[in-house]
């Protein structure tokens, strides 16, 4: 941090942003707007903790319409804890990050069996539920609940290295950062606070080309005055993604059905649908060739697919056979007109592509 501008700056702040924020809120589905809340209208905690677990890695329109899927389909925790997981994990199909979606489920099922189907109003408490984390709890706790909690995800990170000149390279400086946020969250409207930072982060503090001039705090900014403010934040360079090969069998019969299998409920892509694939894990290939198959058949190669997860490249050769006569075998077999709505991930829909192109192609069913 810059030794020019002490942290006592940073109560400061909340004022003008919260003004700011009043009359440029975004419009979300999940989200109570200023003038909602200002005619008495509360945040649901089921519908700010179903956004927070889905917007992770994950940008906000990509989010929205799986939250109003979600949220139509299930529109309670208690709807949610009775669902069928299958029927859960269809619905969250192509939008990544798979546990989420299986602890999803799993903090649906504690806090309608063990806490009445409220959730619990403190950090500490949030933090106790299947997969809600430091930042998720923080971020339910200000916005469900209205508890000064130090809320603090990318754009926030961004906003608050660029007002203090925070030098310290991510992740490392995510305490330091984490620090400041708490001495300039008010006990007034933290939960609105942590909105309009993500806001102004998303909108005007944005990695490149900020809009400096329209922002609200830009005269408590420091890397505005030294003219630095795309050098924040700083980040240690990327280490190359390591490459994982594979192959993929897409097993057809005449009347056009394909095997699907459902995937260890543990690892990568687990609890998910998918056809047979050689076994490959994050850090070891699998074989690539038909020896894999899971059963003999004429399979021709229909080209090799390329998926990138967050730690490392996927290579799949994706192979192709028309089976007569096929022998058991622990799968499924899906007519070719319904697979779109299986609870396929990315990487699947695009080995089955490969092998039917055109399948998943919008507007298709």
């Amino acid at each position: 941090m810059s030794s020019a501008e002490p942290s006592n700056t940073a109560p400061e702040i909340a004022p003008p942003l919260l003004a700011w924020y009043d009359r440029h809120a975004r419009a979300l589905p999940w989200r109570i707007s200023p003038s909602e809340r200002d005619h008495g209208v509360v945040a649901d905690p089921y519908r700010v903790w179903l956004s927070e677990i889905m917007l992770q890695q994950t940008t906000v329109q990509a989010v929205k319409p799986y939250f109003e899927n979600f949220a139509t389909r299930w529109p309670t925790v208690e709807d949610l804890a009775a669902a069928d997981t299958e029927d859960v994990m269809k619905a969250w199909a192509g939008l990544g990050y798979y546990s989420r979606a299986r602890n999803l489920k799993k903090c649906a099922d504690v806090v309608a069996a063990e806490h009445g189907g409220r959730f619990p109003k403190t950090e500490e408490g949030l933090r106790s539920l299947p997969g809600i984390g430091p930042y998720t709890a923080a971020a339910i706790a200000a916005i469900a609940f209205d508890q000064p909690a130090a809320v603090v995800d990318g754009n926030i990170e961004r906003v608050f290295t660029r007002l203090f000149e925070i030098d310290t390279p991510l992740p490392s400086a995510k305490s330091e950062i984490r620090a400041v946020v708490g001495e300039a969250t008010p006990e007034d409207r933290p939960g609105d606070f942590a909105q309009a930072l993500m806001d102004l982060g998303a909108t005007i503090c944005t990695p490149k080309r900020p809009a400096c001039a329209l922002c609200p705090i830009n005269e408590l900014c420091q890397a505005r005055r030294s003219g630095k403010q795309e050098q924040f934040p700083v980040k240690l360079p990327k280490k190359a993604k390591p490459v994982r090969l594979g192959a993929a069998f897409v097993a057809e019969r005449p009347d056009e059905a394909v095997l699907l299998v459902k995937r260890p409920d543990k690892g990568l892509l687990g609890g998910m649908t998918g056809v047979p694939t050689s076994n490959w894990t994050v850090r070891a290939d699998g074989e690539t060739g038909t020896n894999a198959a899971p059963f003999k058949g004429e399979w021709r190669s229909k080209g090799v697919i390329s998926h990138v997860f967050t730690h490392f490249e996927l290579r799949l050769e994706v192979f192709h056979a028309v089976v007569t006569n096929p022998p058991d075998h622990p799968g499924w077999w899906s007519d070719r007109d319904s697979l779109p709505g299986e609870a396929l991930p990315t990487v699947m829909k695009k080995a089955l592509s490969a092998a039917f192109p055109g399948l998943f192609r919008k507007g298709k069913t």
